[in-house]
């Protein structure tokens, strides 16, 4: 038998089905990345229940043998590191730390900054204008040096932190809102209420809140990831979360000192938890983007 000509089965190929193939690849990194994001907040919101070793007492540390190399078997997993720590724990116990700052940052950004955008979206004029300068100018700051300036300002809490990487949040969410709720307020149903009688807190409320909020929750999962780099940035610069409490950032920056060199399990370990998290979040925040993306909203 003859074999089959391969330009007579690329052309009997369909776009559809070319589509269908480069989706499916897509859909199993997807899905591997929402299995690495159960993974991560189930064991960070159990961790307290969880049969982990220590994680930020150095003291009951003193007796646990330092840089012990990662070993399946024993009772550190993934090693210690130079003050007797678990590492594992440590891992643990710094994604409920990343994961708390960023969710309550993104949070406080997405309700304020999609209030503040509905609103000047709506009523447009010197408000529109106000709320644009402001965002601007957030915008204008250099992210990092504002985080600087911040961080040496206010407390190395979670509380401080969140309130400050919440900042980042803001002007994107506002400049969202603002465009959606401009091209939503054209729409019939929207005329429609108005004609009928319809107030300004009704009309934002019911007709146009709806409409807004799915672009700015998939906005928002994106920036989750943002703020996840933030936090670590932050404490591995030595004015975010402080030691001994644990933070991916923090325990990165534990490699510092040529302890990476001879140890290079201590910054692995919460670098590539880091990265598949950030790259997890991404994945799910773009398909939500690209499912929920108002391509007719209006700058």
């Amino acid at each position: 038998m003859r074999a089959p000509d391969p330009r007579a089965v690329v052309a009997t190929t369909t776009p559809t089905q070319v589509r269908r193939s480069r989706r499916g690849g897509r859909d199993v990194v997807l899905w591997l990345g929402v299995l690495w994001l159960v993974v991560v907040v189930g064991a960070a919101a159990l961790a307290p229940w969880l049969p982990l070793g220590n994680h930020d007492d150095p003291v009951a540390g003193l007796t646990t043998p330092t840089f012990a190399p990662p070993a399946l078997g024993s009772d550190h997993p993934l090693g210690t590191n130079g003050f007797g720590l678990d590492v594992l724990a440590r891992v643990v116990f710094g994604a409920r730390t990343s994961l708390v700052v960023a969710l309550l940052a993104v949070s406080i950004g997405t309700v304020l900054g999609a209030v503040v955008g509905m609103v000047a979206g709506f009523l447009r004029g010197t408000t529109d204008r106000i709320v644009g300068v402001l965002s601007n100018a957030l915008l204008a700051v250099p992210p990092l040096i504002l985080l600087i300036a911040l961080g040496s300002v206010l407390d190395p809490s979670i509380r401080s932190i969140a309130f400050a990487l919440s900042l980042l949040t803001i002007p994107s969410m506002v400049r969202l809102a603002r465009a959606t709720t401009i091209a939503v307020a054209e729409r019939e149903f929207v005329l429609a209420a108005r004609a009928l009688g319809a107030g300004r807190v009704r009309l934002l409320a019911r007709e146009i809140m709806p409409n807004v909020a799915l672009p700015v929750l998939s906005l928002a999962v994106v920036m989750i990831s943002v703020l996840i780099v933030a936090e670590a940035s932050l404490s591995f610069l030595g004015i975010g979360i402080q030691q001994p409490q644990p933070t991916w950032g923090n325990m990165i920056a534990e490699g510092q000192g040529g302890v990476m060199e001879d140890h290079p399990f201590i910054v692995l370990v919460p670098g590539v938890c880091l990265f598949l998290t950030v790259f997890s979040v991404n994945l799910v925040g773009e398909r939500a983007q690209a499912r929920w993306d108002t391509r007719g909203a209006k700058t």
